[in-house]
């Protein structure tokens, strides 16, 4: 089982269903977050035991990306099962590239449980280019793919993305009465520092501030809905970093004053779609660039390429910016319909 604890049926985790119903179930792997979901983003998860039924956990955000052929060797089966969001550089479609990978190299068939994608509704964003590749980055896809994790898995398979060539033996249970013009709001967290619709919807505008100098509230109650930072010309709005078991362990200005602004007050409907705008402001708002931008590689390896801020130094507006990426976006679009199981947003 490839799962964390979004892997509900109804209330209930897929494993227990599955107990319950005589499915043995060998091996547990979990993803960034654990299996139950509380760990911090990019906190190293061991492996050992689920506490509730005994059965070992594998852990896939530890020393090992990819299962083992060892820890595959008694298995007739894997089962993917994580919600996903939507974005290029949410770990969870990492980790399926790597199960996919591994269920090849070994021989073992993949049943991956498709969920909807809260940001499904549009394709946009730079196509990660050769030399940007990570585990924040693994396809040539753009940041928000508009794809659900099983359309995705059959571009994997169909693109050859997987190692040699290869390809996995899939089998995709799909979605009922799903489309990707639908609003879908998640049952719970997929991960501790999304916490709710808003946060959802703004985490492809705003996880680009991860490189900067700016916080985007983690160690808040709202996380990913603020942007701020201990310099008072950014905005009036102020909220204060703590540490919080199970979100955020030594947050980004930590017990400081940050100044920003407070995107809460939006509506849902007036939440824009992926913009450069909030990361545009903020990097004219600070006079030293060196003191804004203080994880260049990483902000490169979120954006997939080195052009993104090469614009940006370049004092070029939004429009400007985005024409860069249209050629390569066009050839996304056409290729990503071959992969689709929904009817497409419009």
């Amino acid at each position: 089982m490839i799962v964390n604890h979004t892997s509900l049926v109804q209330e209930k985790h897929l494993v227990d269903f599955l107990l319950e119903n005589e499915i043995e179930i060998v091996q547990i792997f979990s993803p960034e977050h654990g299996f139950r979901g509380n760990a911090d983003a990019g906190e190293e998860i061991d492996s050992g035991k689920d506490v509730r039924t005994g059965i070992g956990i594998f852990s896939l955000y530890g020393k090992n990306r990819k299962p083992t052929p060892e820890s595959l060797s008694d298995l007739d089966l894997l089962v993917f099962d994580i919600q996903d969001v939507g974005c290029r550089f949410y770990t969870y479609i990492s980790t399926l590239h790597y199960v996919m990978e591994a269920a090849a190299e070994n021989g073992k068939p993949l049943l991956l449980l498709d969920r909807p994608n809260p940001n499904g509704d549009y394709v946009d964003g730079p196509v990660l280019e050769d030399g940007f590749k990570s585990f924040v980055g693994m396809h040539p896809i753009p940041i928000v793919h508009g794809c659900t994790v099983g359309e995705l898995a059959r571009m994997i398979n169909g693109e050859n993305w997987l190692n040699e060539g290869r390809r996995c033996d899939l089998e995709i249970i799909p979605l009922l009465n799903w489309d990707h013009n639908q609003h879908y709001s998640l049952p719970g967290k997929p991960s501790p520092n999304l916490p709710n619709d808003r946060s959802i919807r703004l985490y492809p505008s705003l996880c680009f501030f991860e490189a900067t100098d700016v916080s985007v509230g983690r160690g808040t109650k709202f996380p990913f809905q603020v942007i701020g930072a201990p310099r008072n010309n950014l905005g009036e709005f102020t909220f204060t970093p703590q540490s919080i078991p199970g979100m955020a362990k030594n947050p980004l200005h930590e017990n400081q004053v940050c100044y920003g602004i407070d995107l809460r007050e939006m509506q849902f409907s007036q939440i824009p779609k992926f913009t450069l705008s909030y990361f545009l402001d903020f990097y004219h708002k600070y006079e030293n660039k060196s003191e804004f931008l203080i994880r260049e590689r990483w902000f490169n390896l979120l954006a997939g390429t080195g052009q993104l801020l090469a614009d940006i130094r370049a004092g070029k507006n939004e429009p400007e910016i985005r024409a860069s990426w249209k050629p390569a976006l066009e050839k996304y679009k056409l290729m990503r319909k071959k992969y689709l199981l929904y009817p497409d947003f419009k």
